[in-house]
């Protein structure tokens, strides 16, 4: 029992001075924040917790004085939360995700994002054709409670004045929140289906190709195609962005699920679910503001050419968001 007290204390004697210094650097950094210290100080910090771990590894095989060990293993843990823990504040990482991580997972699935327009663009082609060769396909495309009166049946009189009239605030709220409900389900649904090899994302985001291309069919058989336009892209640029970049992040998934290539499967779908997420909690974001236009601006605004102005303003600004070349991508980083 002696020898082991002896060399338990020649070994804190030893290394004491060392676990003291870092015990002091943590202590000023839990106090206030880590630019209380120095450069030397933070770069020292990682040298003192390797060799702190090296007297713990020592300490435990040789069974020395328990206190010793208990010492260590609670210098170690705080040492470790600060040199491999996340030390950005909940603001900051908001502010990254938005700046670099959410466009970074977009430009990343370039690929993905031109097949979801493609497949977005034919349904919109198919939807067209079919109704304007017979109305009746309509229905097979559109619900009734979102065409809302808004088919074959309708006048040009009464389908004018959907696109123009005015109505009251609350009305504007409850179709806001009606329609925002109902395209986060769609976007929502586009991002989860990719995980059933990508048939059923792709059958999704055509679908809603065809809903819009029924749309624009029945307006311009009453020459009301460009006033629709207006009525539609003012929200429906970032509405259907949205979409179509749900359908990016699924297939994404999908195709990785069905083709992983030389990693493994899990490794692969760990990678390609960290871009497909990050752009699909952006997706949120793009419908609440689609929301908003859709409910309150759309119905504001009466002016046909105001609406295309703020829809290519809106195309322009999400466009430079989230292609304007950064200096490093966000998705795969973390």
């Amino acid at each position: 029992m002696a020898e082991l007290q002896l060399r338990s204390h020649r070994f804190r004697q030893e290394r004491e001075a060392g676990w003291k210094r870092l015990e002091t650097l943590l202590a000023r950094i839990e106090a206030r924040s880590p630019s209380a210290l120095s450069d030397e100080e933070l770069l020292a910090i990682p040298v003192l917790y390797r060799a702190a771990l090296s007297s713990l590894s020592v300490a435990r095989s040789t069974s020395l004085d328990r206190g010793v060990i208990d010492y260590l293993e609670s210098l170690c843990a705080r040492a470790y939360f600060f040199v491999y823990g996340a030390r950005s504040t909940l603001p900051q990482r908001v502010a990254r995700f938005f700046a670099r991580d959410w466009p970074g997972a977009i430009q990343e699935l370039w690929r993905e994002t031109l097949l979801s327009f493609a497949l977005t663009a034919l349904g919109v082609a198919v939807g067209y054709l079919l109704v304007a060769h017979d109305p009746d396909w309509f229905f097979a495309f559109v619900p009734k409670d979102l065409a809302a009166g808004r088919d074959p049946t309708a006048t040009a009189a009464s389908l004018a004045q959907a696109l123009h009239g005015k109505g009251q605030s609350d009305g504007l709220s409850v179709l806001a929140t009606f329609l925002f409900t109902h395209n986060a389900q769609i976007a929502l649904m586009a991002f989860a289906l990719g995980f059933a090899f990508c048939a059923p994302t792709a059958m999704l985001v055509a679908y809603n190709g065809c809903m819009l291309g029924a749309f624009f069919a029945i307006y311009v058989a009453k020459g009301l195609g460009v006033d629709l336009g207006g009525w539609i892209f003012i929200h429906g640029v970032t509405e259907l962005f949205a979409i179509i970049l749900s359908g990016a992040a699924g297939f994404r998934i999908g195709w990785t699920l069905a083709f992983p290539g030389a990693l493994s499967r899990a490794e692969a779908l760990s990678r390609a679910g960290r871009v497909a997420g990050m752009a699909a909690a952006g997706v949120v974001v793009m419908l609440f503001v689609a929301g908003l236009l859709e409910g309150f601006a759309r119905q504001m605004i009466q002016a046909t050419e105001v609406r295309y102005a703020v829809a290519i303003g809106t195309a322009l600004v999400w466009g430079l968001y989230f292609y304007w070349p950064r200096g490093v991508g966000g998705g795969d980083d973390a």
